[in-house]
């Protein structure tokens, strides 16, 4: 397996591969991130891992905005998540490449990335400015029956897509603008269907392709059965991740 260590940014959202991420940075530990990529020339991948958080907080709590202002500040890169960073985070993440870092006047800085390829999260170093880990790369398994899988995925997303429209009666998007290989399907429906961040890290951490897309489809039928009931849900883009705010 090939590993690596890269920057984490730990997130209360779940990056998949091939989605693009906004993110706006302001904490101190995660601009130095991206003070720290900026000095990888441009013709190279400015990479940092995101991984979803378990137990903890994505901004420190004492944080501007936060509501305890008379509490210790928290310092460090490990702010916010206990002893144990490691137990804090979940376990499978995805490799961030930030193709836009633009700093703003005040410091803080708008980044735009996309996600790249999963990764286990073996270990995580506190040690410095912000928190690193050793990430081992995840092999992308098709499985059995991931084509047939996918062209049911589809057909289940398109119905539900519908559902989610309403009374407008126009889907979010034609069958044509559809990806039809398998694992680009299995990660744009996890990411584009209205789902909890558990499920969200379930589909991640899936074995293979194949068994993505098998509980997506049982994701799917559930779910488009409940909208019939709840028609004014909101639409949600295809390719980009709300905004994050770390």
């Amino acid at each position: 397996m090939t590993t690596a260590r890269l920057p984490l940014f730990p997130l209360n959202a779940v990056l998949f591969p091939g989605l693009v991420l906004p993110l706006n940075v302001y904490e101190e530990r995660y601009r130095a991130i991206m003070r720290e990529l900026l000095k990888t020339d441009e013709s190279e991948p400015r990479r940092f891992a995101v991984v979803a958080i378990r137990d903890g907080h994505e901004v420190a709590v004492t944080a501007p905005g936060m509501p305890d202002g008379n509490a210790r500040p928290e310092r460090g890169p490990a702010a916010g998540f206990g002893p144990d960073p490691l137990a804090a985070l979940h376990p499978v993440g995805c490799v961030a490449d930030a193709a836009t870092i633009r700093e703003r006047p005040d410091g803080s800085f708008e980044v735009i990335a996309t996600g790249t390829t999963r990764v286990r999260l073996r270990s995580v170093d506190a040690s410095g400015p912000y928190l690193t880990g050793e990430l081992e790369e995840l092999p992308e398994e098709t499985g059995e029956g991931a084509g047939t899988l996918a062209e049911g995925v589809l057909r289940a997303f398109q119905s539900y897509q519908k559902r989610l429209a309403g009374a407008r009666e126009r889907s979010l998007s034609r069958s044509d603008d559809l990806p039809h290989e398998p694992s680009v399907v299995s990660y744009l429906v996890a990411a584009a269907a209205v789902l909890d961040i558990p499920t969200r890290q379930r589909l991640l951490e899936a074995p293979d392709v194949a068994e993505r897309l098998r509980a997506e489809l049982t994701l799917l039928r559930s779910e488009t059965a409940v909208v019939r009931h709840l028609p004014s849900l909101p639409a949600v883009d295809l390719t980009h991740a709300p905004l994050c705010q770390n």
